[in-house]
C-alpha cells in the first residue's frame, strides 16, 4: 500500500508551522470543555483530562504545504472516548474544534470517530512540546494537518458544519491528502 499521498515529500524531522504565537500553558488555569449538542457537557482540568483512558497510536502526518512524516507515535485520549463521555445528541453531525488564539476547524462527527483520531498530549514518549501543539493537540491522520488543531481548549458538537480558520481562507473543508483536497476552489 502506498503511504505517501500524491505530491507530498517525505520528511524525517518535524517542521513547525502555525498561525500566531505559541500560547503559554498554565496547568492551574487550563481547562478542556466539550459542549453543544451533547447530553453530558464536561469541563476538565489538565489532570482530569490526563486521568481519562489513554491510548497510543502510530500514524502518518501530512501537511498541506507538501510534506509528510511517517510513524508518529502519539499518546492521548481517543476522540471516540470523549464522545462516549459526553454522549452526542442524535442531531449532532459535526464538531467544531476551538484552540488558543482563535483558531478553529470543523469536521464531520463520523470522521472524528475513526479509531486513530485522538487528543494527543505525548509525542514519541515525551510530553507534546508547545510548538507542536502541547499541551493538547487533535490528531486526524487521514486529513491534512490543519485539521489537527494545536492547543485545543474547546469542542462543540453541532448540527451544521462551521468553516474553520483556514477553511474561511480558501482551504478545503474535506482536506483529504489522497485526493489532494488542498483548496476549496
Amino acid at each position: 500500500m502506498q503511504r505517501l499521498p500524491p505530491n507530498q515529500r517525505l520528511k524525517t524531522d518535524f517542521p513547525v508551522l502555525h498561525f500566531g504565537k505559541v500560547p503559554e500553558f498554565d496547568k492551574g488555569t487550563w481547562d478542556f470543555r466539550v459542549e453543544g449538542l451533547v447530553e453530558n457537557p464536561v469541563r476538565l482540568t489538565y489532570d482530569e483530562f490526563l486521568a481519562l483512558e489513554k491510548t497510543v497510536d502510530v500514524s502518518d502526518f501530512h501537511c498541506v504545504t507538501g510534506w509528510s512524516r511517517f510513524d508518529n507515535k502519539w499518546e492521548g485520549v481517543r476522540f471516540s472516548d470523549v464522545a462516549k463521555l459526553v454522549r452526542p445528541k442524535s442531531n449532532a453531525r459535526f464538531v467544531t474544534i476551538e484552540a488558543e488564539g482563535g483558531y478553529t476547524t470543523s469536521l464531520p462527527l463520523a470522521d472524528l470517530m475513526e479509531h486513530d483520531v485522538l487528543f494527543a498530549y505525548y509525542f514519541d514518549g515525551k510530553p507534546l512540546e508547545p510548538m507542536h501543539g502541547g499541551p493538547l493537540r487533535l490528531v486526524v491522520p487521514k486529513k491534512y494537518a490543519y485539521k489537527s488543531a494545536k492547543w485545543v481548549r474547546r469542542v462543540v458538537f453541532t448540527e451544521e458544519q462551521e468553516l474553520g480558520f483556514w477553511e474561511q481562507r480558501g482551504y478545503s473543508d474535506s482536506a483529504d491528502p489522497w485526493k489532494e483536497e488542498r483548496h476549496s476552489y
